[in-house]
């Protein structure tokens, strides 16, 4: 590979972890420069898993320091999601998800509508409609086992239960987002470390720019607030919607 693309990977992974720290979606930058790069594409994702993992790790401990979540009561949440990732990472071995692609777009564009039609969604703390165990267990399962078989839009349907759900504001929901989005990374980053599907010197470049941009988004998304997160938000899921619903229609 031409030493032009180190350059590129660092500035991609900056830009992406900043994104994701404060919305997710930054994987609609990451993963089209990785294939760009001429990585097969399971390297591809597990070089984008290995990077992203990083940048999350960051985020999470910034939104953590700032005492947006409490380690004791995320400790549910962790174990589900990290139970369902690895159950979805091994059935995408025995089936082809390629099912959900004409579906995910069409739940992304509900969720982007619901949430604009709701303007005081998520801008301040409600009383939660379940227990965080119980909340942690479910959707951990659910959501993690998806991220482990399909994975786009995982961070918006982690965001939204939160508010909806549990009731937190969005600042809340998308430092909780983020201790999720963390366990089900480093257990689907386990998988495909152990399958020699990881190039970690693209890898480390492109985490070298997540760190950066992973410190700056959270910090940027403490100081700002939920109303600045929302429209963030409601972008990367579009954007994200209308990805997936073009890559449905060429395939």
């Amino acid at each position: 590979m031409d030493l032009w693309w180190y350059p590129l990977l660092f500035l991609t992974g900056l830009v992406a972890g900043c994104v994701d720290a404060i919305a997710g979606g930054g994987g609609l930058l990451t993963v089209p420069v990785l294939l760009a790069t001429g990585l097969p594409p399971q390297e591809a994702l597990g070089t984008n898993k290995f990077q992203s993992s990083c940048g999350t790790t960051l985020a999470t401990w910034n939104y953590a320091r700032h005492g947006l979540f409490d380690g004791q009561r995320l400790r549910v949440g962790i174990v589900a999601t990290l139970v369902g990732a690895l159950l979805g990472t091994w059935t995408v071995t025995r089936i082809r998800p390629e099912f959900l692609r004409p579906l995910i777009p069409i739940v992304l564009i509900a969720i982007a509508g619901y949430t604009a039609w709701k303007p005081s969604l998520g801008s301040a703390s409600r009383p939660a409609l379940l227990p965080e165990t119980v909340f942690g267990a479910t959707f951990g399962l659910v959501l993690g086992f998806y991220d482990g078989v399909f994975g786009p839009g995982t961070g918006s349907f982690w965001t939204v239960a939160c508010v909806v759900v549990l009731g937190s504001d969005l600042l809340q929901a998308t430092a909780y987002t983020k201790a999720m989005n963390l366990a089900s990374n480093l257990a689907s980053l386990v998988l495909f470390a152990l399958t020699g599907h990881v190039h970690y010197g693209i890898g480390l470049t492109m985490a070298s720019g997540q760190f950066l941009g992973g410190w700056l988004g959270a910090r940027w998304a403490v100081r700002s607030g939920s109303a600045r997160i929302r429209p963030v938000f409601l972008t990367m899921v579009m954007l994200l919607a209308l990805k997936l619903a073009f890559d449905a229609l060429r395939s």
